[in-house]
């Protein structure tokens, strides 16, 4: 059977907690022809409109679409590693190239058996990340898939678990600040031993007789403008303001309901908010004080 992801058909849905609209959401069409599997391919198993990585103590794994994108909303559904999931990684994310690259991602902190995994969303702008929030989450997404999103304008960055806002990234430029709009950036998944770090500071290794460890992907969406490699014009490619759904005004804010979500988030999940870490920073980052 071959792997499915989707290309286009229109239909009404609540997108990404903002309004109701009618979009332009995808159709099946080949897993293959959307994504490469370009690390380890020999640990990645298509079933299906599935994608399922493995981790072992020979090798992670990862893919990455064929396409760039700027601006819209890219999601998917995962389900991740059972059991004692302690210092592995599961990541969903998308990143430009080079040293001064953009980055956004969802990445799944595993933990030991018995206690809660972690997601920590990260930002990069020109090279630079640091900007690390962590949640728990109000489920157990080794149980079932659950959908994790990014909406990207040039306005706002909206992390989503399962259509519910748990960050938001505002474009201060006008400030002085930067914010991710000139790079394009394709889609990619990965699970990997990032033992030194990912459970309690890095106190906690994997336990490899348990391996190997799997987390499985499936229900791609994209809904995003692909830039073409033969311009570097930006504004030729994607348009003037308007053009595009995500352009829209209903979509330059949360709405108060969508903003409700992402207070009650923030206040019954966050645990760890780099804004907020003065330990850390000798100066806090100007954008957590302005």
């Amino acid at each position: 059977m071959a792997s499915n992801i989707c290309t286009r058909l229109e239909i009404a849905i609540f997108m990404v907690g903002f309004v109701c609209a009618k979009l332009v959401l995808p159709m099946c069409g080949n897993i293959s022809e959307v994504f490469e599997y370009n690390w380890a391919p020999n640990h990645i198993i298509s079933q299906g409109d599935q994608i399922k990585l493995t981790l072992d103590n020979v090798s992670g794994c990862g893919f990455e679409s064929k396409k760039k994108y700027l601006f819209g909303q890219a999601s998917v559904q995962i389900k991740l590693i059972e059991g004692d999931s302690a210092g592995t990684v599961t990541a969903f994310y998308m990143a430009s190239e080079g040293p001064v690259h953009d980055e956004l991602d969802f990445e799944f902190l595993g933990n030991v058996s018995g206690e809660p995994y972690l997601v920590q969303t990260n930002i990069y702008v020109n090279g630079t990340g640091n900007r690390e929030q962590r949640h728990t989450l109000w489920f157990d997404p080794t149980l079932d898939f659950h959908t994790y999103s990014f909406f990207w304008n040039r306005h706002l960055i909206v992390f989503l678990v399962d259509g519910i806002p748990i960050r938001v990234f505002t474009n201060k430029e006008d400030k002085g600040l930067l914010f991710p709009r000139q790079q394009a950036m394709s889609i990619r998944g990965s699970v990997w031993n990032a033992d030194d770090w990912a459970t309690q500071g890095g106190k906690v290794k994997i336990n490899w007789t348990n391996a190997p460890f799997f987390s499985t992907f499936r229900s791609f969406i994209i809904d995003a403008r692909e830039l073409l490699p033969e311009t570097d014009d930006i504004m030729a490619q994607c348009g003037k303001l308007g053009r595009f759904w995500w352009d829209k005004p209903a979509f330059v804010v949360l709405n108060r309901h969508r903003s409700h979500q992402l207070k009650w988030a923030r206040r019954k999940h966050l645990v760890y908010d780099y804004c907020k870490d003065k330990a850390r920073f000798t100066e806090l980052p100007r954008e957590c004080i302005s």
